[in-house]
């Protein structure tokens, strides 16, 4: 019992004698890392200062290593800067950029090629060479984690080359937000189309839920959940304080919205912004009257991704058809419309196509892959229904366009479609919500089998709605939401 008191006594003794060096320890190496920061932040200054000399006017920065993309975040990006430099003719405006295999004349040509939309002034890109870091594909596994890293090496990159005045995160990259602000001293805003992870992310996981981004072999087991839960709960708490750096933040959505606000706590700094939709190239499309249509098709537009789930509309569509006659059967096709990014969207489709021959209604649906714009545009005006089907997309804006092409549409009940898009508008139905493929089957039987009049109003109440998300509100409410970085950096 003694020597048991003995081993006690000497362990305690061990472990205060080096409690002191350990406190020692710490105190060094915090002021070494507070020295460091504080050296870094003098430099970059520094950098700046050197470029005032020669040139005084503020320069405003874009952090969006993929800008010469063809996607709605590119056209935020473009709507973004036009904005700004019709309002600010005095900033000098940067684009943070990974493209390194084209100019950036070749960029400026191409968001005028694909949006339409030529900039008053001119832009200079700074070129990085790390973005292969932030590459999904580059982490097999701790794909979060790793793309985040990933983004603070590709930030140090583009702050060491370019040391902007304000610095705007246009791609969602929250972990830049600190290096900016803290290292380089910027005023710092951020565009948030979709959060690196979300409440809805940690419930699927403690709910153990099998969905595209939450395996099946993690979901049946108990103890891969509860490690990947952890996992997910600790990247949301550092998330929640790289995020809250951020000086001005815009969200996208109302469901984004409520994400960043759980996570990020920025409630006065937070405000949402619509991302600009084309509109006005579909409501250019006559809104005519369908009663005398012979058949009806039903256009989904999306990507060939695995969270825009085609499988529930072809199976959903297999159970319309499971409630119409021989005849009216006859009259009804499903058209899948979308782009295909790389082999794995290639085989998706292919995998689609066996579901439909599975279910016996291979004829009945149609595949359009990387269609040019213009058959696009004529798909939906020939359009009936427009279909959606991704649970919680942040926004939606193929549910936008096929809205403002004129179809009756039928989006999923979650996200920005239920909070922001398929809403009334002065009282009027708008379009129609599902979420499974009973719910769906039975809406799509809703729509069709509607009166020509009826189906008319709801397209018009749809058109009318949908002017919110013209590229003139989204340039209204960025300049808005930005003026605080803008007055701050101009006093």
């Amino acid at each position: 019992m003694a020597e048991h008191g003995l081993c006690l006594c000497e362990l305690i003794r061990l472990l205060w004698s080096l409690l002191i060096p350990s406190l020692f320890a710490c105190v060094v190496l915090t002021a070494l890392l507070f020295f460091l920061i504080l050296g870094i932040r003098l430099w970059m200054q520094q950098k700046r200062k050197n470029r005032q000399e020669s040139d005084k006017s503020p320069v405003v920065a874009f952090f969006h290593p993929y800008c010469n993309a063809g996607g709605g975040g590119e056209r935020v990006l473009w709507c973004a800067l036009r904005a700004l430099q019709k309002r600010y003719k005095h900033a000098t405006y940067v684009v943070y950029t990974g493209d390194t295999g084209v100019t950036g004349e070749q960029i400026v040509e191409g968001a005028y090629r694909r949006f339409n939309i030529k900039l008053p002034g001119p832009v200079k890109f700074v070129f990085l060479e790390t973005r292969q870091l932030v590459e999904a594909s580059a982490y097999p596994y701790f794909t979060l984690l790793g793309q985040s890293l990933g983004s603070i090496v590709l930030g140090w990159e583009a702050l060491i080359k370019c040391v902007p005045d304000i610095y705007i995160d246009s791609m969602g990259y929250a972990f830049t937000l600190p290096l900016f602000k803290y290292l380089g001293a910027c005023q710092v805003g951020s565009y948030v189309h979709y959060p690196t992870i979300s409440i809805d992310m940690l419930s699927v996981v403690r709910d153990r839920n099998p969905r595209f981004n939450n395996s099946a072999f993690i979901s049946q087991n108990p103890i891969l959940s509860n490690c990947k839960l952890l996992y997910y709960f600790m990247f949301a708490f550092l998330y929640g304080l790289v995020g809250s750096c951020s000086d001005v933040i815009m969200v996208n959505s109302t469901w984004t919205q409520n994400h960043i606000l759980a996570l990020w706590r920025c409630g006065a700094r937070t405000s949402i912004v619509y991302p600009p939709c084309d509109v006005q190239t579909f409501l250019d499309i006559q809104l005519a009257e369908d009663e005398k249509k012979n058949h009806h098709s039903i256009v989904s537009i999306g990507q060939f991704r695995p969270e825009k789930d085609h499988s529930l509309q072809i199976r959903a569509f297999r159970k319309l058809l499971d409630k119409k006659t021989a005849e009216e059967q006859a009259d009804l096709k499903l058209i899948l419309i979308g782009g295909c990014r790389n082999h794995e969207d290639e085989d998706r489709v292919t995998r689609l196509r066996d579901l439909c021959e599975k279910l016996g209604i291979g004829d009945k649906v149609e595949f359009k892959i990387n269609i040019p714009f213009e058959e696009l545009k004529r798909h939906l005006a020939e359009a009936t229904t427009g279909l959606h089907t991704m649970w919680n997309e942040h926004f939606g804006i193929g549910v936008v366009e096929c809205m403002a092409a004129g179809t009756v549409i039928l989006a999923h009940n979650s996200g920005g479609p239920k909070l922001d898009i398929v809403v009334p508008y002065d009282g009027g139905v708008t379009g129609f919500l599902a979420d499974d493929e009973d719910s769906y089957a039975k809406a799509m039987d809703n729509i069709l089998s509607s009166s020509p009049e009826k189906r008319l109003d709801i397209r018009r109440n749809a058109r009318h709605s949908v002017g919110r998300f013209s590229d003139q509100e989204f340039e209204r409410s960025f300049l808005a939401a930005v003026e605080p970085l803008m007055l701050t950096e101009n006093r």
